[in-house]
């Protein structure tokens, strides 16, 4: 019954597309392709709740694979979003806390361990990530990438 409980209400937060609380992904770009990758950007997630680097810059088009190493000793995940859309997605997580993720724009990482987010940059502007743990957000676990205009 719980149970039951738990996935209406996850339902309900979903948005339009399977688990996404309501993130554009048409916002910030879309799923890459592992054959388009054009580069690999290492971005370590520590325990003093920031990101190693915080800033990213890319090109317009371009296909990022986002290694994402875990050095610290708690769970944290790697979001990619809008500043509202992080933000309302943290506050579902508030709620759920134990909510896993299977979604293009996001990872969730294992103390000691690495995961992988490969995605396309289709328009210039800015595009932030966050660790949308409770706790996290607000302790300053959160990133900006700056999308510049393709050449």
């Amino acid at each position: 019954m719980l149970a039951t409980a738990w996935f209406a209400v996850a339902a309900t937060a979903a948005g339009s597309h399977a688990g996404g609380h309501g993130h554009d992904e048409s916002a910030i770009g879309q799923p890459g392709e592992v054959a388009r990758v054009s580069r690999t950007v290492q971005v370590d997630m520590a325990d003093t709740m920031r990101f190693t680097p915080a800033k990213v810059t890319v090109k317009r088009g371009e296909t990022i694979r986002f290694v994402v190493k875990n050095s610290g000793q708690l769970k944290h995940e790697f979001v990619l979003g809008k500043t509202k859309d992080l933000k309302e997605h943290y506050e579902v997580m508030k709620k759920f806390p134990e909510m896993e993720h299977a979604e293009p724009n996001m990872v969730t990482v294992a103390p000691g361990q690495t995961g992988e987010v490969i995605w396309q940059f289709t328009k210039a502007g800015p595009v932030d990530f966050a660790c949308l743990h409770p706790g996290h957000y607000d302790a300053g676990m959160k990133g900006s990438i700056k999308v510049a205009p393709a050449k």
